[in-house]
């Protein structure tokens, strides 16, 4: 009986460690984790809507009402004309509730939705969780096919918009 409890550990701890999509970041080439969450508009997103669709851009936040998330968020609805010209769903993201992060939008006027995952499930499933218990402030780039195409750890929040627009022209995404 003992020797069966250790090998059900082993066996256990592999497929937690080999198969577990919360175990890192995720990178370049991985599949982005599938994820729902609701907007600050009130409506439901998923990874799922976009696949085979469009290039999805998630760029995460630390907190909402804070200078460095207000001055990117800014700097995205600032540059939405420009991002709206690419085949691409785009938002921000953070760990706030949908209370808190649908008020930060209204604030803002923004013209984009800001996805909340209070629970920190997909934020954890990204890799994008901090010890803090909020996110970095890192933007994916998720290609039709559901794989990564670029992680932006070097976020300027004053020109995030315009960045994002450059990659996406980098990455070669079709223009609408």
């Amino acid at each position: 009986m003992k020797r069966l409890f250790h090998s059900v550990a082993i066996v256990s701890f592999a497929l937690c460690l080999f198969a577990n999509p919360l175990r890192g970041e995720v990178a370049v080439g991985d599949t982005a984790p599938a994820f729902e969450l609701e907007g600050s508009d009130g409506k439901s997103y998923s990874s799922e809507q976009f696949k085979g669709n469009k290039v999805m851009v998630i760029a995460w936040f630390p907190k909402a009402f804070t200078g460095g998330c207000t001055k990117e968020c800014k700097s995205m609805r600032e540059n939405g004309e420009l991002l709206r010209s690419f085949d691409v769903a785009y938002f921000t993201a953070s760990v706030d509730d949908v209370a808190k992060n649908t008020e930060f939008a209204k604030s803002l006027e923004l013209d984009y939705p800001i996805l909340s995952d209070p629970e920190k499930t997909v934020a954890t499933a990204f890799g994008v969780l901090n010890d803090r218990g909020v996110t970095n402030r890192w933007t994916y780039y998720i290609g039709k096919d559901g794989k990564v195409l670029y992680v932006d750890k070097s976020v300027k929040a004053d020109s995030h918009g315009q960045d994002i627009a450059a990659k996406l022209k980098e990455l070669g995404v079709a223009s609408k």
